[in-house]
C-alpha cells in the first residue's frame, strides 16, 4: 500500500515536470513564431496554449495506445498515427506522403534484412513500443 502511494507520488511528480517542459518547448515555439510574424503573444495566452497542446498529448498518446492494442499489438506504429488524424483529412494526407518518404529512404539492404509478423505486415517499421 505504501509502496503504491509512492509510486503514485513520482509519477505525479514526473507528470508535472514533463508538463512544465512541455509548456516552456511550447512556449519557445510560440514566441519565436510571433516573433518571426512581427506579432506580440501575452504570458497568458501563452501559457494557455502551452497547456492545451499538453492536454492534446496526452488524449493522442492514449488514442495510440488504444489503436495498437486493438490492433492486437503492445507498439504503436505509423498506420495508429495516420489513423489518429483521421478527421483531417490534410493532416492525415501529410502523415501518408511523410510515411512514404520515409518508407523510400530506408536501406535497401535493411527492408530485406527482416521479414515483418503478419500482425505487423500492416504496419510500418517505424513503431513506438507502448508496454
Amino acid at each position: 500500500m505504501e509502496e503504491d502511494i509512492d509510486r503514485a507520488e513520482e509519477d505525479d511528480a514526473e507528470k508535472e515536470l514533463l508538463r512544465d517542459r512541455f509548456r516552456l518547448s511550447t512556449i519557445s515555439i510560440a514566441e519565436a513564431q510571433a516573433k518571426q510574424n512581427n506579432l506580440e503573444i501575452s504570458q497568458p495566452v501563452m501559457e494557455c496554449i502551452g497547456d492545451l497542446v499538453f492536454k492534446f498529448t496526452e488524449h493522442l498518446a492514449r488514442d495510440l495506445e488504444l489503436f495498437a492494442r486493438h490492433a492486437g499489438r503492445k507498439i504503436v506504429n505509423i498506420e495508429d498515427v495516420i489513423l489518429s488524424a483521421h478527421r483531417n483529412e490534410h493532416l492525415a494526407t501529410s502523415l501518408r506522403s511523410f510515411c512514404h518518404e520515409l518508407k523510400g529512404k530506408e536501406p535497401q539492404s535493411e527492408r530485406k534484412r527482416r521479414k515483418p509478423s503478419k500482425k505487423e505486415d500492416r504496419g510500418s517499421s517505424s513503431v513506438v513500443d507502448i508496454s
